[in-house]
């Protein structure tokens, strides 16, 4: 049976993407958002979400749809603004649902991951941004979909354990900090700001 992947490529691959993973950015701050809000469940199921929306995206590029959104402007704007929009509704959200009281989230795990998801897939960025990376490491003696989900499932398990562990660190950090009232509405003013600066930090790179 053929691998899909020569072994010393993925072995090159798995260091440069992990570092990629390390990078801040727009998916870590979303689960340190999430985490802050509500906690590590939370944070996790966003993680999850953000690596999903990875996955289709990887899928995308290797059936060669993310050429197509390269090629085409009004296309990467459409879902980019629809991105932008997602994220204000996001921040406005959170400034009108209190944090969670009892002990109890204020955000359930499968909306996180369902917030994750629709970010991420709203980010033509990301599209883009694995058409550029992974076909560096691409075989092209070998089937091309194989090797993209297969170095987009490195890239996925990386995002999810790293963005997943930023966001459980602030989810333990916000419960601490939330038994104050006052901090409560401190902490919901910060994940919205977050939430906010990420659409305009979406809204500004179509300018690029």
């Amino acid at each position: 049976m053929t691998l899909p992947i020569d072994p010393l490529t993925l072995l090159a691959f798995i260091p440069a993407a992990l570092a990629l993973n390390l990078t801040p950015g727009a998916d870590m701050m979303f689960c340190l958002a999430q985490g802050a809000r509500g906690g590590a469940r939370p944070a996790l199921a966003a993680s999850a979400g953000i690596s999903a929306g990875s996955m289709v995206h990887v899928t995308a590029a290797g059936l060669g749809l993310g050429a197509l959104v390269a090629r085409h402007p009004e296309a990467f704007d459409l879902i980019r603004w629809a991105g932008v929009a997602y994220l204000l509704w996001l921040a406005w959200r959170t400034l009108r649902t209190p944090l969670g009281a009892g002990g109890r989230p204020a955000v359930r795990p499968s909306r996180a991951f369902r917030d994750g998801l629709i970010v991420n897939l709203t980010n033509p960025k990301v599209i883009l941004f694995i058409l550029a990376f992974v076909p560096q490491f691409l075989d092209p003696a070998r089937p091309v979909l194989p090797q993209f989900l297969t170095f987009g499932a490195v890239i996925a398990l990386g995002g999810f354990v790293v963005n997943g562990l930023v966001g459980v660190f602030s989810g333990g950090l916000g419960r601490a900090l939330a038994r104050d009232a006052r901090v409560k509405r401190v902490l919901r003013r910060v994940t919205a700001t977050l939430f906010g600066a990420l659409a305009v930090r979406l809204a500004l790179e179509g300018r690029r």
